[in-house]
Order: structure tokens, then sequence, then C-alpha cells
């Protein structure tokens, strides 16, 4: 056997093994979380529940997310977006008192947002990290402004329960989010849209030479992520009929968690994986509970944020090993 075959052969098991690692990590996360919970005599029952609502909600969104960092690029806004888009849609049902109506709103709400960022940075070439805390500061501020005015920041601004609580059931939820990685899957991995997408992401001077419109596709990215908000904004209003000055507002930045915790590197292009959403943002739900659990129940809130931190950096490490020793891709 040849040095060359050798170092081949030395590169694929190490690609398998950076695929393979995040669905290990999630199982064994989970076994460590059953574990735990029944050491501390809680509830798991419960505790599943929790992890489901938290984790379908972070899940969808991460999903729709991943075609903007698919390109190379990202929004923290989401978090932001999310929050005004469950905003607007309580808004419209109390002025109505329509169901299909207060969808519509959160919908409408959610894509217009992403397409705003997307029209602001890909048509006037704004910084995409200028557009994305522009209007993560804007959203969060207007939102803010209607529950204060309309309930307080304490208490929010809510809608009948009996409203949602057809929908406040796990079937539905877990049927939700399967339908919505299919779709995004599909569009992913077997049309020219992922296709594309992994391209400009991976090389855009390529893709641009070869007749790609990045802003074409920067436009259906943003519009991805947008129908992903508008259903998490859904299902938040699901599983808590209310909406407060603190609703979804560390989604942003638990989206960059995880999918990176679900493999997929941060620079994006061809080495993108849709399923790293789903896996990473349930694995960052998890570990987040179980460092709850075990920690801030003794020591105070905060030291879990700095053992995430730390298991963030890790992971990047791990995740990036397969090609260090090569080109940056992009």
């Amino acid at each position: 056997m040849d040095s060359k075959t050798a170092l081949l052969k030395k590169y694929k098991r190490r690609q398998r093994l950076v695929t393979v690692l995040p669905f290990v990590a999630l199982a064994v996360l989970f076994a460590v979380l059953c574990l735990t919970v029944q050491a501390k005599g809680y509830r798991l029952p419960m505790y599943l529940k929790i992890l489901l609502n938290e984790g379908v909600v972070l899940a969808i969104v991460a999903t729709g997310a991943t075609f903007i960092y698919t390109l190379g690029s990202f929004d923290i806004s989401l978090g932001a977006s999310t929050l005004f888009s469950a905003t607007v849609g309580v808004m419209v049902y109390n002025a109505t008192g329509n169901f299909g109506l207060m969808l519509l709103a959160i919908f409408g709400v959610a894509i217009g947002c992403s397409l705003l960022s997307s029209v602001l940075a890909s048509v006037f070439h704004i910084p995409v990290f200028v557009t994305t805390v522009a209007m993560m500061s804007v959203l969060s501020a207007v939102a803010a402004q209607i529950i204060t005015a309309n309930g307080g920041a304490l208490g929010g601004i809510s809608i009948p329960a009996e409203v949602v609580r057809p929908f406040d059931v796990m079937w539905f939820k877990i049927l939700v989010l399967t339908v919505f990685f299919a779709v995004c899957m599909f569009l992913f991995d077997y049309t020219k849209l992922g296709r594309r997408q992994k391209f400009l992401g991976g090389n855009p001077v390529c893709a641009k030479l070869t007749g790609i419109d990045l802003n074409k596709y920067a436009i259906l990215a943003f519009i991805m992520a947008g129908i992903g908000v508008g259903i998490g904004a859904f299902l938040t209003l699901v599983y808590t009929p209310s909406v407060t000055t603190g609703t979804a507002g560390s989604i942003g930045m638990n989206i960059l968690v995880a999918i990176v915790f679900g493999g997929m590197p941060i620079s994006g292009g061809p080495r993108s994986k849709i399923y790293a959403a789903v896996v990473g943002g349930f694995s960052y739900i998890i570990l987040n509970n179980i460092l709850k659990i075990l920690i801030d129940s003794n020591a105070g809130y905060g030291i879990s944020q700095i053992v995430s931190a730390v298991f963030f950096l890790a992971v990047v490490y791990v995740t990036g090993m397969n090609y260090r020793s090569q080109l940056l891709p992009r």
C-alpha cells in the first residue's frame, strides 16, 4: 500500500468518525439525562416533555437557518423574529378572534422579516452581520414596546389557552418537525437549490463565474429561514400561549451552537448537513438541561453557560479535524 492510499483511507476514516460522532453524542447525552433525572428523583416524563417542546422549536428554526449558514453567512436575529412574529400573531387574534388570520400574520411577519434582511444584505450589499444585528435590535424593541403597552413587560400578552390546546400534543409537534425536515432535506440534498447554495458557500467566486446568482439563492435561503421562524413562533404559542419580552430570546445564538453540535462546519459550503440542525438542536437542549440539574441547582445560575461554551469549542475542534490540514473551504 503506497502512502497516498494510506492517507486517503485515513481521511475517509476521519470523515466517517465526524459524521457518526454527533449521533453518538446525542444518544450518550440522552442516556446521561435519563440517569441524572432518575438519580435526582425527578419525574422523567416531565423532563421529556420539556425537552420535546424546547427541542422541536430550536430544531425547526435551526433547520430553516441551515440554508443561510450553508452560504457561509449567518443570522442572529432569528430569535427576535420569532418573538416579533408571535407577538403580532397574538395581537391579531385578540383583535379578530380568528385563528386562521393569526397563522397568516405569524408566517407573513416571519417571512417578511427574513426577506427584509435578505434585501438589505443581498441587494444593497450591506454586510450580513450589520443587517442581522440591526434587525435583532429593531424587532426586539418593537415587540417589547407592543408587549409592554398591552400587557406589561412581566405579564406579557396572551391568547386563550383553549385556542391552541388541541395542538399541544407530542405527536403533532413531532409530525410538524418531521414534515418540515423532510421538505428541507429534499430541497437541500436533491434539488439544485441545495447544491448551488453549497457551491456558493464553498467558493462564491467560482459559483458566480458559472452564472449562479448569489442574490437569488440568498433570498431563497432567508425565505426558508422565515418559514422555520413562523413554525417556531406558532409552536412557541402552542407550548405557552403568552408572549413576554424574554420569549425566544436565546434562539438566535442557540442556532449557531446547535448547528455546530450537529457536526456542520460554521464556514458552510459542501460539508453542510441539513440533519445537523435537528441532531445538534436536541443535543444542545439535552446538555443544557443536564447542566441545569447538576450545576445550576447547586452553584447558582450561569456556570452551565461556561461549561456549554467549553463544550462548544471542543465540538468545533473535533468537527474540523477532517479538513484542518487542507485549504480553507472559502
